[in-house]
């Protein structure tokens, strides 16, 4: 069973279809969520949000869910959900140019979670905000938009892409298929 944190993002619901052609989902509110609901769940997925973190204080966000860098569950950020992972390790957040479109991601570095994915391939952007890869992570995919497109931490399972999986068709349906495998197998 997959938990998926509910951030605010419209996309939300499109997460939990596609992880449901695999597994069980329950769905939280990210101000609901605490490390005591982890048990009993294989992973997490933390989704978009209608946030800039350029623009608001993050600090309560951090604060709330602090305990996820000790956290030993596979761990997917999308979008909100990569930001705020890479915001918790000491990653810096910066404007950038709004991208609301599809965008070719190139694989930099092998990943579990790009398995059966070509070196190149396109997802759904849906961003005007990026972060930098922070320590403890490597960079493994990026774009002509976005330097940090997808992330990995380099000891933990736990993952972050800019782009959005839940709406980019059977690409990011395989991602998100990856992901599962990942928790399934861990």
């Amino acid at each position: 069973m997959i938990l998926i944190v509910d951030c605010g993002s419209a996309k939300t619901p499109q997460i939990a279809s596609l992880l449901e052609e695999f597994c069980d989902t329950k769905t939280v509110g990210f101000h609901d969520l605490s490390e005591e609901m982890l048990e009993g769940f294989q992973g997490i997925v933390i989704s978009g949000a209608p946030i800039l973190i350029t623009e608001i204080n993050m600090t309560p966000y951090l604060e709330h869910v602090s305990w996820l860098k000790m956290c030993t569950k596979p761990i997917l950020g999308i979008c909100f959900g990569h930001q705020l992972l890479g915001l918790l390790h000491g990653a810096f957040g910066a404007k950038m140019r709004e991208d609301r479109d599809w965008q070719e991601i190139e694989v930099i570095e092998d990943s579990p979670l790009f398995n059966r994915l070509p070196i190149c391939f396109d997802m759904m952007e849906d961003h005007c905000e990026h972060i930098n890869v922070p320590p403890g992570f490597q960079l493994i995919a990026a774009s002509d938009a976005c330097i940090n497109e997808a992330m990995q931490h380099q000891e933990k399972l736990m993952f972050g892409v800019q782009f959005h999986p839940e709406v980019s068709g059977n690409y990011g349906a395989i991602l998100l298929e990856n992901f599962y495998t990942l928790c399934v197998g861990h």
